[in-house]
């Protein structure tokens, strides 16, 4: 077999990896990034009187923003501070 030919043989076994990894990129890791670019986004424009729900489920509404935290009243004389990064979104302002 020709050295040419050999050459041509590996490149041919390694297109069906790029093309695997291209599917995966497309499919999983884009939306993904996007996704979080979203969310990055929603919690630098959190803001006071915005009511949000925590990762772990907890409805309240935005009290105080600091700079890696926030106060969130969740009933009344009930606040708690937990990290911005807890939040998973804001909820809608119209009816429910």
């Amino acid at each position: 077999m020709p050295p040419a030919q050999g050459a041509n043989l590996a490149i041919m076994n390694f297109v069906p990896l790029v093309l695997i990894f291209i599917i995966f990129y497309f499919l999983l890791i884009r939306p993904q990034k996007t996704k979080e670019k979203e969310h990055q986004k929603m919690l630098g424009n959190l803001s006071k009187n915005d009511n949000v729900v925590t990762v772990s489920g907890i409805h309240g509404t935005i009290i105080n923003v600091k700079d890696k935290t926030i106060i969130l009243r969740v009933d009344e004389n009930v606040k708690i501070e937990i990290e911005k990064n807890c939040v998973a979104y804001k909820k809608s302002q119209g009816p429910n």
